[in-house]
């Protein structure tokens, strides 16, 4: 099986979560991508009771999607602590029979913080980096010294898309217009929960 994973804070999933998993499908060939929210970020502040909220609005994009191929994955919630990617690596080359590495799809903001990721050298070892430009001035040459220093990586041409979770959130607590930045299920979701709103 060839397998890719999506990991973030999705806080909320956007539209150019959704582009980039659609885009990686079809680019790639991959039999199944999944999404996986990440219960307890190590490198981000997080509310405790924001993490169920977060599970269920990727849920309900990605149903939206109506792609058999796309899953959301619980997997960071089975496990209590800290959602390291090197322990959900491992334990998705477990439960899946992977053709090949893991492919992880990651942004070039997230991907220059690589070295300071847990047990970075061993992970480096399980996964191939598909990277997303995300930033403007973006150069690729900034990256070589991490090709040298053994990380398996490729830069994907998709055009740059400037949508900001943190900007969503500022949006909804401003009662900003929000077409074409995140689906409708997970607008209403987030109204009827009264979300983002402090």
């Amino acid at each position: 099986m060839k397998l890719c994973v999506f990991q973030g804070t999705f806080n909320p999933i956007h539209n150019a979560h959704l582009r980039i998993v659609q885009y990686a499908i079809k680019k790639y060939g991959f039999d199944k991508l999944l999404i996986i929210p990440a219960y307890k970020p190590p490198h981000k502040d997080y509310e405790d009771n924001m993490s169920i909220h977060r599970l269920n609005m990727s849920k309900l994009a990605v149903n939206d999607l109506n792609n058999p191929k796309i899953e959301i994955s619980d997997i960071e919630y089975q496990r209590d602590g800290k959602s390291y990617t090197y322990l959900t690596i491992c334990e998705l080359y477990k439960n899946y029979d992977v053709d090949g590495r893991i492919n992880f799809i990651i942004g070039t903001d997230a991907f220059k913080q690589i070295e300071t990721w847990y047990e970075t050298d061993k992970l480096k070892k399980l996964i191939k980096f598909l990277v997303f430009q995300r930033e403007n001035n973006f150069s690729p040459l900034e990256y070589n010294y991490l090709k040298e220093k053994g990380y398996d990586f490729d830069f994907d041409s998709l055009p740059f898309e400037n949508i900001s979770s943190t900007e969503l959130r500022e949006k909804i607590k401003n009662h900003e217009d929000l077409n074409g930045l995140i689906s409708d299920s997970v607008k209403e979701y987030i109204t009827k929960n009264g979300l983002y709103e402090n």
